[in-house]
């Protein structure tokens, strides 16, 4: 772990060129289909619903789930994911650009979720990616999101399939309290892998999976 300290470095920058390299290796290493994960918030949607899916990827396999019953619209930071993510999943809509960049009218979706996303932003911005999504929710509207166990700056790691990658983020405890903070009422806390396929499964690798609702 290198700490993320260069004021000459754009991390952002860094994410999106490492997943546009590595596109094609990460896509291949995820599961074809999605866990037990995403079936709280299964249970609680209507077909035909309107979900965000934030950090969406090459779309496999959480959005192209989604897009077999609900209306899917996917944002990237990485041109080559947001091009495999349209190949993936014709039926979706997907853009290219910075969560923090783009804008959908409030009350646009029933549903957001970001599976091993959020981190790869700077944790100063994750109190304002959830006042948004928040925003873009519907009255009563559900939040579905991998988080992390510790609290940890900004740092970089060379070892992302052939990569450097960059992450950021709070404790679970802190979280809680940003989410509250945000307008949402924290519904689960579970768990969930990485969710590579089992031959890439890294056993000790644990995330915090939250179910949220906005009040």
């Amino acid at each position: 772990m290198i700490p993320a300290i260069d004021p000459n470095v754009d991390y952002k920058a860094l994410v999106r060129q490492a997943y546009d390299a590595c596109a094609a290796a990460y896509d291949a290493s995820r599961r074809a289909e999605p866990g037990i994960e995403m079936r709280a918030l299964l249970d609680l949607l209507t077909d035909g619903d309107a979900v965000l899916d934030v950090g969406c990827g090459a779309g496999v396999p959480i959005a192209k789930s989604l897009a077999a019953r609900y209306r899917v619209t996917g944002v990237d930071i990485s041109p080559e994911m947001i091009r495999r993510a349209q190949h993936n999943v014709p039926t979706g809509e997907f853009m290219c650009g910075d969560i923090m960049s783009v804008t959908f009218p409030p009350s646009s979706f029933d549903a957001g979720i970001a599976f091993y996303s959020i981190f790869h932003l700077p944790r100063e911005e994750h109190p304002d990616l959830f006042r948004r999504v928040q925003r873009w929710l519907k009255p009563g509207g559900y939040l579905l999101c991998t988080l992390s166990h510790f609290s940890e700056q900004g740092y970089t790691e060379e070892d992302f399939f052939g990569e450097t990658m960059y992450w950021s983020n709070y404790s679970l405890r802190e979280y809680a309290e940003i989410l509250k903070a945000a307008g949402f009422t924290l519904l689960e806390t579970n768990s969930t892998g990485s969710g590579y396929e089992e031959t890439n499964e890294d056993d000790s690798e644990n995330h915090p999976l939250v179910l949220a609702q906005k009040h």
